[in-house]
């Protein structure tokens, strides 16, 4: 690598380095797979699994990326303060896997390109034209030091139910590959084409369902596979109001529903999904009707489920 790149910020507890490109593949027709490295990612670290672990990506905007030296937690609020144009742009994305170790640790991320979505945003548009050399800056995990962005929290749940579409693909990957050799359930994953449809690490005992839309409607057939899988009749209903900040987990509402009882236990509720765990995420009014469906229509416990709005159609997202 060379060694233009800007030092890493050491003051922080968490690590906000550049980053060089050094792999660059064309996985499928909407994914695009980059292997970023640093001598920095050395401290990257996570305490347990990874599943489904977040990071930050930053985007160069017109010009070079920002300094960090000497950053300190005040930071993100004066990135904000610059122009976008200058400052870059904020995504959020999932580590697909880590390879190497030491000083040659890589970060491997899948980014979506959303054929047929409208405009790209910054993250697609810069993935499509990503080349070996190019540079952007993470926000990730530091060793030993509490970060979050995991949201698959299981607990004592005997079955799960993983849910998501292709930008939920790269967390729904990272868990399977997580979970215990004995784990049970179903996981289904809805992709743009046929040609998305991947190989993924799994459990004998979890299936892997995949949906390629070629075509269909958004979240239709995904709608129609889980509450088959369910048992449960297919009753599609049209959203209307959908939260575009959307994230429920059981321990937490965006909207700042009240979540009772005690957390981290199984769940018993008296019905035919007794120890069930489901975790949903993607486009959020796909997320919505399923969120819908589950708790309002099948009366699954609140604790029983995370539903995470990862995105939505024609919404350029915060970060």
């Amino acid at each position: 690598m060379t060694s233009t790149a800007s030092p890493p910020a050491v003051g922080l507890p968490l690590l906000l380095v550049e980053v060089e490109v050094v792999r660059v593949d064309r996985v499928s027709p909407s994914f695009v797979r980059l292997e970023l490295a640093s001598p920095a990612l050395a401290d990257f670290g996570v305490e347990g699994p990874r599943y489904d672990q977040r990071i930050k990506l930053i985007f160069p905007g017109d010009g070079p990326l920002p300094s960090f030296d000497g950053v300190d937690e005040a930071w993100l609020h004066a990135w904000y303060e610059r122009p976008a144009a200058e400052r870059g742009h904020l995504r959020t994305y999932t580590v697909r896997d880590v390879l190497g170790a030491g000083a040659d640790t890589r970060l491997v991320v899948d980014l979506v390109l959303h054929p047929g979505d409208g405009p790209c945003g910054p993250g697609a548009a810069w993935a499509a034209r990503a080349q070996v050399g190019g540079r952007l800056a993470i926000m990730a995990p530091r060793a030993g030091v509490p970060f979050g962005g995991i949201e698959f929290v299981p607990g004592t749940a005997d079955r799960l139910l993983l849910v998501g579409d292709e930008t939920a693909v790269p967390a729904v990957a990272g868990i399977l590959a997580g979970l215990d050799p004995g784990a049970r359930g179903a996981a289904f994953l809805e992709v743009p084409v046929s040609g998305d449809v991947q190989s993924v690490e799994h459990p004998e005992g979890v299936s892997v369902t995949w949906l390629p839309r070629d075509g269909a409607p958004r979240g239709v057939a995904l709608h129609q596979a889980v509450l088959d899988h369910l048992g449960a009749p297919v009753v599609v209903r049209e959203v209307d109001e959908v939260d575009p900040d959307l994230w429920e987990t059981p321990t937490y509402s965006s909207s700042g529903e009240e979540i009772g009882g005690a957390v981290g236990g199984a769940v018993v509720v008296g019905h035919d999904f007794d120890g069930l765990y489901a975790w949903i995420a993607g486009e959020a009014k796909v997320v919505t009707g399923l969120r819908r469906a589950l708790v309002n229509e099948l009366g699954i416990d609140r604790r029983q489920v995370a539903f995470m709005g990862y995105w939505r159609v024609g919404v350029a997202m915060k970060s």
